[in-house]
Formats: structure tokens, sequence, C-alpha cells
């Protein structure tokens, strides 16, 4: 069996909130509540378990998605009609910019908790190498 990312656990001020927060951002669902987790499954499988924590406890992490261009399309008019402030750069220079690294596009955006998400639709290093 090859070695698969199964589940992670991300740390929320309120695991509700920053849950739905994401799944209306990407269109995904929220699953039921399970002990003290309530989890979002991406399309390969990957489960977030959002969990609430103390505020003082959580340490910002960073989430990249790898979206078709249509999925892009759609959360980005989400991420904007939301009024979400999004940017082209994970230091959070660039506010209302997407980037085109990779041959593709990506954006950066903050969730409830302060955890830095991203939406690309090239892998990194996808991109063929220049002569």
């Amino acid at each position: 069996m090859s070695v698969e990312l199964n589940h992670t656990i991300v740390h929320a001020r309120d695991k509700r909130e920053s849950a739905t927060f994401l799944a209306r951002v990407l269109g995904l669902e929220v699953g039921a509540e399970w002990g003290p987790f309530l989890p979002v499954v991406t399309a390969n499988g990957v489960t977030l378990d959002f969990a609430t924590a103390d505020s003082a406890s959580i340490t910002a992490q960073h989430y990249a998605f790898l979206v078709s261009d249509e999925e892009f399309d759609a959360a980005f008019a989400r991420i904007t009609d939301a009024g979400i402030t999004y940017y082209a750069d994970p230091h959070l220079k660039q506010p209302g910019e997407i980037n085109h690294h990779h041959g593709g596009r990506g954006l950066y955006f903050l969730d409830p908790a302060g955890h830095g998400m991203e939406i690309l639709t090239r892998p990194y290093g996808s991109e063929p190498p220049r002569d």
C-alpha cells in the first residue's frame, strides 16, 4: 500500500465557524460531528477534522488545495461575493490580486482562526522548464 495522507486536525476558535467557512469557499460539505471533530472531506479523500481549541494554543498553519480551473472560478466568485480579502502571495503583501505561478492561477486567504488557505490550479513545479 502506498502512503497517503488520510486526515489532519485543524485547530480553530470555533470548529463549526471554520469548517463551514472553508466548506463554503471550496464548495464542499461539512460532515457529521464525530467526537470533538467536525470533518470536511476533500475529493481525494483527505479529511480536515476541525476541532475547537483555546485561541492561545492555535498555531497558524498553511493548507493548500489543488482545484480545477472551473473550481477556482467558483471559489473565487464565492470569495469575492463574501468580501473575503485575498492575496497573490503567502506573505499577504499583494491584496486583491491572484498569481499565475506554474502556468496556472492561485490565491491565498485567511480562515476565521488565522490559518493561511491557498487555492491553486497547477501544482508547484508543473510548469515546463524554459529554455
